[in-house]
């Protein structure tokens, strides 16, 4: 299964294809726009949030609300194209255009410069309209598809805010349902209300500065079972996959699996999860300090990945930069941005997830459609059950 997408921040519209998708999965259409509409959420949002209200629209690949096995195509149109017409059309440019809505002067922390020299491109618009977290929307549909499929096995997703700025939320072990409920409350996406209001403080505080923030996300998955991903070749491991994913969500700089990076402040006794058997539940993980991995497979016990955001590099105090026409010293342009987009970054790596997840899932039970891959996956369970 894999997945491409197309279109620019300010374009007409946003398009994925899915291919390999199995046939006679039930997507229920309002759930995925769910996944569309939580991604816009979050205290910090900028003006962008009040403008496109994103719905995807399926254009392939279903019929009478189930999957057909061929190529699932969405589309999510940008309200804001109208606006947008004359500067990013895809016809030739009139003479009296050269130079509008240009950008010249890189913004630190961006594509921009990197993406101009590469494409040899002198206007770096060319390079932030496909380099913007506005194409993490494609991203966040293709995942909503995917954990409908995850959902048809009792494979659930949750995400929670563990950290914005120097504020860090209490964590605390909750059922999943419980967990997602109450994140999907708050304004920040935690479940500690007194690092609700602290979080919500330092945002104000950041805009204030005309500055911005960062922080930590966390995702959880459960119900998934033992064997996903392999140890015999280093780019089959899905932990190795899901860690890439995550990295590849604009800003994210660093990724964890269950205590992750605290295991090297741990002697080994208090790192390595020992293994339990019961009759009625099977081997088991008496605790889940490698956050649901051994050997690039899935345990069974719950996939724990953290995912670390950097502050949005666009600030309205912009910091120096360089005009590339004159090599003069400048502030970089402002694009519109956010303060603050943690809470909506944690629901782009809960999907991202759920996409890779789904992947190995399907590498292991694959079949061309959902009964199949049913009777495929009741097999293993009998052979992991006998074991």
């Amino acid at each position: 299964m894999r997945y491409l997408t197309a279109g620019e921040t300010h374009g007409p519209q946003l398009t994925a294809i899915i291919e390999g998708f199995p046939s006679n999965v039930t997507l229920n259409f309002e759930d995925l726009n769910f996944q569309l509409h939580r991604r816009q959420k979050g205290y910090g949002r900028g003006r962008r949030m009040q403008i496109e209200k994103d719905t995807a629209e399926i254009v392939g690949g279903v019929r009478h609300g189930k999957t057909t096995g061929a190529p699932i195509a969405l589309v999510v149109v940008n309200n804001d194209w109208k606006h947008w017409t004359s500067v990013m059309g895809i016809e030739a440019a009139p003479e009296d255009s050269e130079g509008k809505r240009r950008v010249n002067r890189p913004r630190p922390g961006h594509a921009d410069l990197n993406g101009g020299l590469k494409y040899n491109q002198k206007d770096l618009r060319n390079i932030l309209e496909r380099s913007s977290a506005r194409e993490t929307t494609m991203r966040v549909a293709t995942g909503a598809v995917a954990r409908q499929l995850l959902a048809e096995f009792g494979i659930k997703v949750a995400g929670q805010v563990i950290r914005i700025g120097d504020v860090e939320a209490q964590r605390q072990e909750l059922p999943l349902e419980e967990l997602i409920r109450i994140t999907e409350e708050s304004p920040v996406r935690v479940v500690d209300k007194d690092a609700e209001a602290k979080m919500i403080a330092a945002i104000d505080a950041a805009k204030e500065d005309g500055d911005t923030l960062g922080g930590i996300v966390e995702v959880i998955i459960e119900g998934v079972p033992v064997g996903l991903g392999s140890h015999v070749q280093w780019d089959r491991k899905l932990d190795g996959k899901i860690a890439q994913a995550v990295l590849s969500i604009q800003a994210f700089k660093g990724v964890e699996f269950g205590i992750g990076f605290e295991a090297a402040e741990r002697r080994g006794s208090n790192v390595h999860d020992e293994i339990l058997y019961t009759e009625e539940g099977g081997f088991r993980r008496r605790t889940n300090r490698a956050g649901g991995f051994e050997g690039g497979m899935t345990t069974g016990e719950q996939i724990v990945v953290r995912g670390v955001m950097k502050p949005i590099s666009t600030l309205y105090k912009p910091l120096q930069s360089v005009d590339i026409d004159t090599k003069e010293v400048f502030t970089a342009q402002v694009e519109r941005s956010d303060t603050c987009a943690v809470p909506a970054a944690g629901v782009i790596m809960e999907n991202v997830i759920a996409w890779e997840v789904a992947n190995a899932f399907l590498e292991k039970f694959g079949g061309d459609s959902i009964e199949e891959i049913r009777a495929n996956l009741n097999n293993f369970l009998a052979q992991v059950e006998s074991y």
